[in-house]
């Protein structure tokens, strides 16, 4: 009698049976949905709810868009943009759009990195904004702001552009932005006065325009001016240590709209008569540095704390003297340590231009509440205030999503987090 090897089931362990795949119900999108949805009945159950519960929010607010009466954004799209500037002198900060999109361009090329992401993001603003039927003359100052992040991209990748040069441009763009959008130079302090348009007063500045002036300002301002705070606190000096003490304190005890009545009425008192009476938009721009400074600091002082004292001594051993210890050595450590929390805090800053409209200046959230009050949308059914709302918190959570996007970017880059 003979036995069929095949019908045993019988395995040599010499020669072990072949690797079988895994079941579909382990791998792939069963097996995402298996692990991470229904993995038990309680877990099952509360997928369940929740997907029926976006479904009702989802389909609900998508009807909502659809017959929502969104007119009076696309009407007031000018002023939603620059306010009450003038429209024979749009041409200004058209040209601000291009020489700021230039220089996103040249830095993404020669940068990359956060610069690369931040670049892209405009890129895809610029191109919606100039197939939307905006205007004509508005879309070609859109394409060719678009052109010209393009080529400086493809400039700075190219080219060995010194990064030097790159960043005193940024530096110097900032002033030419106010050049550009006064029509000239007005000093009165120094005796200058020099135009090349009419002179447009801050006062008619406005919308999206004034909101990024007001945050980029505070930016720009209160970053040198919080670590020097942070550096003055843990100064060994004592005059110092007790005026930055005191300052970061003081500033951090009172809420920003406090500071904002107090730019208006007593900034006059702080500076010389002979300097002329400065502008609401000066005034409140003081206001957000001097309050962003002081939270900025105390962000500076937790990542110089981070700094292991083995640091300190290694770079006393190398023989650098505190300003190149300084430079080279902890502060790129320090500021690196609390990039979330920088980040965090402009992205603060940038909702918090909103309550400038308090004091008089017309940003995106007051000219929302302007649009509102029209005459001629008061008989509209319900009101447009949720429309304008929606609007306006659609355009902050854009600008400040990117702002975080570029952020986590920049930490992945550097391999925060990572072993």
């Amino acid at each position: 009698m003979t036995t069929d090897i095949r019908s045993t089931s019988w395995v040599n362990p010499n020669h072990p049976a072949p690797a079988q795949k895994p079941p579909a119900s382990e791998v792939g999108v069963l097996g995402w949905l298996h692990t991470n949805l229904f993995s038990g009945i309680w877990n099952s159950i509360l997928t369940i709810v929740t997907l029926i519960w976006l479904y009702y929010i989802v389909t609900g607010v998508v009807q909502w868009a659809i017959n929502a009466y969104w007119e009076p954004i696309w009407v007031n799209r000018k002023l939603f943009a620059v306010g009450q500037y003038p429209m024979e002198q749009l041409w200004q900060p058209a040209l601000v759009l291009m020489m700021v999109s230039l220089l996103f361009g040249l830095s993404a090329g020669r940068w990359g990195n956060i610069m690369r992401n931040l670049g892209i993001g405009l890129g895809a603003l610029l191109l919606a904004l100039a197939i939307i039927p905006i205007g004509l003359l508005a879309q070609i100052v859109m394409a060719v702001s678009l052109a010209l992040l393009l080529a400086g991209y493809f400039i700075g990748a190219r080219f060995a552009i010194s990064s030097k040069w790159l960043a005193i441009a940024w530096v110097l763009s900032l002033p030419a932005t106010f050049v550009l959008l006064l029509g000239g130079i007005y000093l009165p302090a120094l005796d200058i006065a020099w135009s090349f348009a009419p002179l447009v007063e801050t006062n008619l500045w406005g919308g999206l325009m004034l909101t990024m002036l007001l945050a980029v300002v505070g930016i720009a301002f209160s970053f040198p001016i919080g670590v020097l705070l942070a550096l003055g606190r843990r100064s060994t000096l004592p005059v110092v240590k007790v005026f930055c003490v005191g300052y970061i304190e003081l500033i951090r005890g009172v809420p920003l709209i406090t500071l904002l009545f107090m730019g208006m009425t007593m900034l006059p008192l702080f500076i010389p008569s002979d300097w002329g009476n400065p502008s609401q938009l000066v005034r409140a721009m003081t206001a957000i540095t001097m309050f962003s400074a002081a939270y900025l600091a105390e962000n500076v002082r937790g990542g110089l704390q981070a700094i292991p004292k083995g640091q300190y001594e290694a770079a006393d051993a190398l023989g650098l003297r505190g300003f190149d210890k300084l430079r080279f050595i902890i502060l790129p450590q320090a500021l690196t340590k609390v990039i979330p929390a920088i980040v965090g805090q402009f992205i603060g800053l940038f909702k918090d231009t909103s309550l400038a409209s308090l004091v008089g200046l017309l940003e995106l959230v007051a000219v929302g509440k302007a649009v509102i009050q029209q005459p001629e949308w008061l008989g509209v059914p319900g009101g447009v205030a949720k429309e304008v709302y929606v609007f306006v918190a659609f355009v902050f959570f854009i600008f400040s999503f990117g702002m975080s996007f570029a952020s986590r970017r920049l930490e992945s880059k550097l391999g925060f987090g990572k072993r």
